[in-house]
Parts: C-alpha cells; structure tokens; sequence
C-alpha cells in the first residue's frame, strides 16, 4: 500500500518498501547517533542489516498495518508509524517517526505526519493520537505543530536516554479537531 506524499516520496508497507530498496543506504541512515539519540531505545544503535532484518519480519506479521516507510525513489529514508492500544484506550494510539539526517528540514517529516494522521482517523477509525517527545528536541516539536497536534503538557524526568533522565513534552491531536 501506497500513500503518496508528492515530490516523489510516499508512505508505503515496510515488505513491499524492503523488496527494491537500497538497503546499504537505509542501514546508514538508521545507524546515524543523531537519529538515535532523539528516539527510545527500543531503536537500536548500532543499527545493523540483522536489525533492519527483524523490522521487516515484525511488520511482516502485523494484521493491522500500523507502520509505513518513508520512502524516495530509492527506498526507505525513514518511518512513520503508530503503536496501537487496547481495552479502555483502543480509540488512540502513539505516533512516531524518524527521518535519516540528510532528509531533515525539507518539510518531509511533517508532511508524513500529516499522511499517517489522515490514515489513523479515516482508515483505522482512531480519535486521538498522541506524540511523546523528549523537551530537547525542538525540531521534533516543531513537525509536530506543523501538523496540527497541540502541546498538552510536560512529562518531568519522564524517560531515561543516555543515562540522562529527560523530561518529555506530550502532544495530541482529536478527530474532532483535525484539519488535514
């Protein structure tokens, strides 16, 4: 599946973005310590063809399609994607993205933020996202506004990177208020 993003880019299922990429140049994008150092450690560094083996894998799995690449004519550039809840919170879910550093500042970020909102409230019938992000990170913040979600506190000391315990910065968007 496709989302088309203009200018060449789109949003596409981590298989079908996997099958003709340029696998060296995703794995030195994803391996950068910059990129890393804005994400929970969940992502690993170093990041390895094993690591980008086992993501493929894990989505491969997945009945609902929850996460996309971002990809250019060559392949993957970065992700963007949600971690869906259950029970009392099965209408929301988590946002997240990344984008390798020599695609940062162009606008791309935001605007697959835009994409996979869009998708999250018309295709998955979700009403809330949320995006956890540490204080520091002020251009993550940035996409974030960008795209429409409104800051609804600060998380102190909420996360540990680094063996730094860093306060986070909770965004969120409604349904209601989203204005593609």
């Amino acid at each position: 599946m496709d989302i088309d993003l203009g200018d060449g880019l789109v949003l596409r299922d981590w298989v079908s973005a996997w099958e003709n990429a340029d696998r060296e140049r995703f794995v030195t994008l994803a391996n950068d310590y910059d990129v890393w150092r804005q994400l929970y450690d969940r992502f690993p560094h170093p990041y390895t063809h094993a690591d980008a083996g086992e993501w493929i894998a894990l989505n491969a799995k997945r009945t609902t399609l929850s996460t996309f690449a971002i990809c250019d004519p060559e392949g993957p550039i970065g992700s963007v994607g949600l971690t869906l809840r259950d029970a009392d919170y099965r209408h929301s879910a988590e946002i997240g993205y990344w984008l390798g550093q020599p695609f940062w500042g162009r606008g791309i970020a935001t605007t697959a933020v835009k994409a996979m909102t869009t998708y999250a409230f018309e295709t998955l019938g979700l009403t809330r996202l949320e995006a956890h992000i540490f204080a520091r990170n002020q251009a993550s913040a940035r996409v974030l506004e960008k795209a429409g979600f409104q800051r609804e506190g600060l998380l102190r000391k909420a996360s540990m990177k680094e063996g730094e315990t860093l306060d986070n910065v909770l965004y969120a968007v409604l349904k209601d208020d989203w204005r593609p």
